[in-house]
């Protein structure tokens, strides 16, 4: 099946194909990328599993698009692409495809490691993609941190960070401190809740989606909610939080 959507962009990007399709380059087609991956796991967060179907579509067009750019440009073709993961795949399971004991899947940390060595990085924190979400990079970034034993014992240090940075916020004259000191402030929160145990971009993601739900049923409530004074909207809110807890 794969063949028939091969097939398919090849002859949207041909010559005499979508002039939108064969205008595109790796840096337009991007962007689409990372929503078709968001809308994937927008997907899955509503268990919505027919919508999930078409997403993962969408998401393997991107794949097959770039794959199409790389190919015309001489880089490398679809094939090239599922033979670097399938290898990846195998490289970093070498417990299941190579002789490595039963358990090894501890080694999956070292074997990336040795893939980011050979590919020049000489540092700890080399190879954290920067398109990824802040929390997310901010995260990632720790973690590497950490691997090297630079991190808190537990997380009563994280905590008294956040209370540290949260005063320097507050003591900021300018638009720029407050930016700089509210980054470290943010950054100090997702170090404790990486101690905690909690992921941080999900966290975030559940509490706006929380914040969205009770809005909307704020909405309902009074369909002139935008002309009511802030008491009123709280009493709404209260009501409407009410009745979210007791779903």
């Amino acid at each position: 099946m794969i063949d028939r959507l091969l097939t398919i962009m090849r002859r949207l990007r041909s010559p005499d194909g979508c002039e939108w399709d064969r205008s595109q380059t790796f840096e337009t087609i991007a962007p689409y990328t990372i929503e078709e991956a968001y809308e994937v796991a927008d997907a899955i967060a509503r268990g919505d599993t027919a919508d999930l179907k078409d997403e993962l579509g969408d998401l393997l067009l991107q794949v097959v698009f770039h794959s199409r750019i790389a190919e015309e440009a001489g880089h490398f073709t679809f094939d090239d692409v599922v033979t670097s993961i399938s290898d990846k795949m195998e490289r970093r399971h070498p417990h299941i495809f190579g002789d490595a004991p039963d358990g090894g899947h501890h080694l999956w940390d070292q074997v990336k490691a040795a893939e980011r060595s050979a590919k020049g990085a000489s540092g700890a924190l080399d190879g954290v993609a920067l398109g990824l979400p802040a929390l997310q990079r901010a995260e990632k970034i720790q973690k590497r941190a950490a691997r090297t034993g630079f991190d808190w014992a537990d997380a009563t240090g994280p905590r008294e960070k956040i209370d540290e940075e949260l005063g320097e916020v507050i003591a900021a004259q300018t638009a720029d401190e407050r930016e700089d000191e509210l980054g470290d402030l943010l950054f100090a929160t997702v170090n404790w809740a990486r101690h905690l145990g909690v992921d941080a971009e999900a966290a975030l993601r559940r509490a706006t989606a929380k914040f969205e739900h009770r809005f909307r049923a704020m909405e309902r409530m009074n369909d002139d909610f935008a002309s009511l004074s802030l008491d009123a909207q709280e009493a709404l809110w209260q009501r409407a939080k009410r009745l979210d807890q007791t779903d």
